[in-house]
């Protein structure tokens, strides 16, 4: 999506319930590297890169009833 002049990649996480861990949790590091390297290779079909581009990279966690966005959850 487009925040302005920025690109925001949203990673919407669900879970049922926090028994094993909140969505917001479920968004590990290995996760955030290949969500950085799918950003990477869309920008890069576009000519752009994260270098020439403002990015940022939300999460929408939800768990039960409750959600939370955590914009710039992270970088690249």
């Amino acid at each position: 999506m487009r925040d302005g002049h920025t690109w925001v990649f949203v990673e919407v996480r669900y879970r049922k319930n926090a028994q094993f861990g909140s969505a917001a949790e479920s968004v590990t590091p290995r996760k955030q590297r290949r969500l950085l390297l799918a950003a990477a290779l869309w920008l890069a079909q576009r000519q752009q890169s994260f270098d020439t581009t403002s990015c940022r990279f939300d999460i929408l966690a939800i768990t039960g009833e409750h959600y939370d966005w955590l914009p710039n959850a992270f970088g690249a």
